[in-house]
């Protein structure tokens, strides 16, 4: 019988030490939020949120098979980008800011045999400038160390030897820039699309030296939550909302899992936010190959094209070129050929037949069917 007590004594105390620590989750995460708040004027609270979560998560670096990269990306300077970096640095466990780096030199500290780095780059549009092999590297260490265990191998010169030498990858990343990121790190970031403030719109300064302590202050306790916690987040599987899957799945499981140790309203506004970011992202930065998809679509269910079965190539390119706001008509200075056509549908191992019909060659819907239910959305109903 006193075995018994002293189990359900130990129980009793589990439990109520879980409860005060989702309490004390969900006000640091209200806290965070409202600090980052005060200096950046964020285009959406989905994305203050997501923001939030991507802090705390870094805490809890160790509990994690993957990490998500937070993209602030803008058309234009001015619009908040290294101010989120900034105040990021704050907050986050072993920051390392950045501006311009080697790739040896991220390889290294990455690799340093004490914890993780939390890398802070920023103007990450200069690195990847066209045939830069520099970029490449940084390209396929940022792409690959969103997951652990993941190492990247060089050849070492030790006296008269070459070695081989495999550095870890992993560590959490955010990343500040112009214009968009290449397709393979955008799908491993939590995009934040960020824009200049409005008239409207105020932030206070931001200055170091005066909000380093209140920053830090917020850091500690992020860092004295997460220790209560991190037993527990290693083996979360947090339920992901409606649309939220695969890559970006990946990307949101960390944040995800924080959201629910923290309880309140946080378990129900990472999921909004998540569902929010993802459908933004994959709407404003579709692939060429799936802006083709998505027109040839449009094209074969089109009014004068609904029951044709099969169109002629030459046909096809007109009617691409004459849809509005198309891509098509000028291609790096010429429109769209047959060949090209053929390269890039070739992809989703789509080709050109002999249509009867026409006796030309063309493409056929039955052909299309199937790479369209795997690639794009379902098309919302006439009038929905």
């Amino acid at each position: 019988m006193t075995n018994l007590r002293i189990v359900n004594a130990e129980l009793d105390a589990e439990i109520v030490r879980k409860e005060e620590a989702a309490a004390d989750g969900a006000a640091i995460l209200n806290d965070v939020c409202a600090f980052i708040g005060r200096f950046v004027a964020y285009p959406s609270e989905h994305a203050q949120f997501a923001h939030t979560l991507w802090i705390a998560h870094t805490h809890l670096i160790d509990a994690w098979e993957s990490t998500p990269r937070i993209a602030f990306l803008s058309p234009e300077p001015g619009s908040g980008k290294t101010r989120a970096l900034e105040v990021s640095a704050l907050l986050v466990p072993n920051s390392v800011e950045t501006v311009n780096m080697s790739s040896a030199y991220l390889f290294r500290r990455i690799g340093m045999e004490d914890a993780l780095p939390t890398v802070l780059m920023d103007e990450i549009d200069a690195f990847f400038t066209p045939k830069s092999a520099a970029a490449e590297e940084i390209r396929g260490l940022l792409n690959a160390g969103h997951r652990r265990g993941a190492v990247v191998g060089r050849c070492v010169t030790v006296g008269k030897a070459i070695e081989t030498v495999e550095s870890p990858a992993f560590c959490a990343v955010a990343l500040a820039g112009l214009g968009w990121l290449p397709d393979t790190l955008m799908s491993r970031s939590v995009v934040i699309r960020m824009r200049r403030r409005a008239p409207t719109e105020t932030v206070e300064p931001f200055r170091p030296r005066l909000h380093r302590s209140e920053g830090e202050a917020l850091r500690d306790r992020l860092s004295s939550w997460a220790t209560l916690i991190a037993s527990e987040m290693s083996a979360a599987m947090p339920e992901m909302p409606p649309g939220v899957e695969d890559r970006a799945a990946d990307c949101w499981e960390a944040l995800l899992a924080v959201a629910d140790a923290a309880g309140g309203h946080w378990p129900d506004t990472s999921r909004a936010a998540a569902v929010a970011l993802v459908t933004a992202a994959r709407e404003a930065n579709p692939s060429l190959g799936i802006r083709l998809l998505e027109d040839l679509r449009t094209i074969f269910n089109g009014p004068d094209t609904a029951l044709e079965r099969e169109i002629a190539t030459d046909r096809i390119l007109s009617l691409l070129c004459a849809l509005p706001e198309s891509p098509w008509g000028d291609m790096k200075g010429r429109p769209l050929d047959d060949r090209k056509l053929a390269r890039m549908l070739g992809r989703y191992e789509i080709k050109p037949k002999v249509l009867k019909s026409v006796n030309r060659r063309g493409y056929r819907r039955e052909d299309l069917v199937d790479v369209w239910s795997r690639y794009l959305p379902v098309p919302s109903p006439q009038g929905a």
